[in-house]
C-alpha cells in the first residue's frame, strides 16, 4: 500500500510549511487526486489520521477532490475525458493518445491557525 508512504510525504510537506510559515495547527487538508494517478482515495483516507496523529495536523479534516483524466489525440487533435490509461480516442479509435491531466496528486489547500 503506497498510500501510507504518500501520507508520510504529505506530513513532511505540511511540517515544512508549518516551520516556514509559522503556523501551529492544521484544521483541513485538501487533496486533489487525479483519476489516473494510481492513488486510492479510500486508502489515503484510511492512512491519513494514523500518520497525522501527534503532529501539527493531528485530527485535521481530509477533503479529497477527484480530478478527471484528460487526454489529447495527436492524430485527430481531439481532447477527451479518459477513464483509464490506454483508452482509445473516441473520435478516431487510435490508442496513441497523450494524457494531459489526471496523473497527479497534490495538496491544493491547507486551512491552518
Amino acid at each position: 500500500m503506497h498510500e501510507l508512504s504518500l501520507c508520510e510525504n504529505i506530513l513532511q510537506m505540511i511540517e515544512q510549511q508549518a516551520k516556514d510559515q509559522k503556523f501551529t495547527r492544521v484544521l483541513t487538508v485538501c487533496l486533489e487526486i487525479g483519476q489516473l494517478s494510481c492513488v486510492e482515495p479510500e486508502a489515503i483516507s484510511f492512512c491519513f489520521n494514523e500518520v497525522m496523529s501527534g503532529s501539527v495536523a493531528n485530527q485535521a479534516e481530509l477533503k479529497i477532490v477527484m480530478l478527471a483524466g484528460l487526454a489529447w489525440c495527436p492524430t485527430c487533435y481531439h481532447h477527451f475525458e479518459i477513464l483509464q490509461r490506454y483508452d482509445e480516442c473516441p473520435n478516431c479509435g487510435r490508442y496513441d493518445v497523450q494524457i494531459v491531466k489526471g496523473e497527479h496528486m497534490r495538496i491544493s489547500e491547507l486551512e491552518v491557525i
